[in-house]
């Protein structure tokens, strides 16, 4: 076969697998309630306050947010101190100064010890990979998890609409908890076309609780959708929530797994 026709049946299986794991994400109803929920796990203080490898980039250790800007791009509002930086009422979400692709992250964060509200209304934020690909970008949920019902693909550790963690891994509101992350960026042809989704691990103080798992496209709230081009280099996010989602985060970290 010629070369055309290679790459034209190479493109058209990509295109079905991708299809068939969107089939399985729509096993269950976008954030439905009754989607099973991931069984419990007693965690120990697994990575907190780690120190970084000599190749990191400190995205923040307690050094200010200077690696960091608004998404409106007006003055960052978030408070800032030497232990941790916290997103306030309508501060505004926060990208990276720089731009990633493939990453290892290590970020620690903490929700509010005083217990408001519930469900998605309680310590909600989240660590959004490639910040507006496909109008949103990758996002891990950020949640108050402890004994906090709510849908299983929107709880702490999920594929934002897409696949719930494999275990709860929470701890209790005000303890600090880690994410380890492996991120691997989709892939796309000189066409714009989709070869290769994105992967994402997750390890939730010290749970594994996504193993490689495929991103079937951006994520977004209650809305499933696809692949679209975007550059291979994108910032990184965190969201602040809205109400009283006082998330507070430290030792942050990246390592970057595909340097330009």
């Amino acid at each position: 076969m010629t070369n055309s026709i290679l790459k034209y049946c190479f493109l058209l299986i990509t295109f079905f697998l991708v299809n068939i794991n969107l089939i399985k994400a729509e096993k269950y109803k976008i954030h439905d309630l009754d989607r099973p929920k991931p069984s419990i796990v007693q965690v120990g203080n697994f990575s907190q306050n780690s120190s970084a490898p000599s190749d990191a980039i400190i995205l923040f250790n307690g050094n200010g947010i200077d690696e960091w800007k608004s998404t409106n791009g007006k003055n960052i509002k978030w408070k800032s101190t030497s232990d941790y930086f916290e997103a306030k009422k309508g501060s505004g979400s926060i990208i990276t100064k720089k731009t990633f692709g493939d990453v290892q992250l290590h970020i620690e964060w903490s929700t509010p010890t005083k217990i408001e509200g519930e469900s998605q209304g309680r310590g909600n934020s989240g660590v959004f990979f490639m910040a507006g690909a496909g109008g949103w970008g990758y996002e891990i949920q950020v949640l108050d998890s402890y004994n906090n019902p709510t849908y299983a693909d929107g709880q702490a550790g999920a594929i934002y609409g897409q696949f719930p963690p494999l275990f709860n891994a929470a701890m209790k509101p005000g303890k600090w908890q880690t994410y380890d992350i492996i991120f691997t960026r989709p892939r796309f042809d000189s066409d714009k076309n989709l070869i290769k989704p994105a992967y994402v691990t997750v390890i939730h103080n010290g749970v594994l609780i996504q193993n490689h798992k495929e991103i079937v496209g951006p994520t977004s709230h209650k809305i499933r959708a696809p692949y679209v081009f975007h550059e291979d280099r994108l910032p990184i996010q965190l969201q602040a929530g809205p109400r009283k989602h006082l998330v507070r985060f430290r030792n942050i970290w990246v390592r970057d797994l595909e340097k330009e």
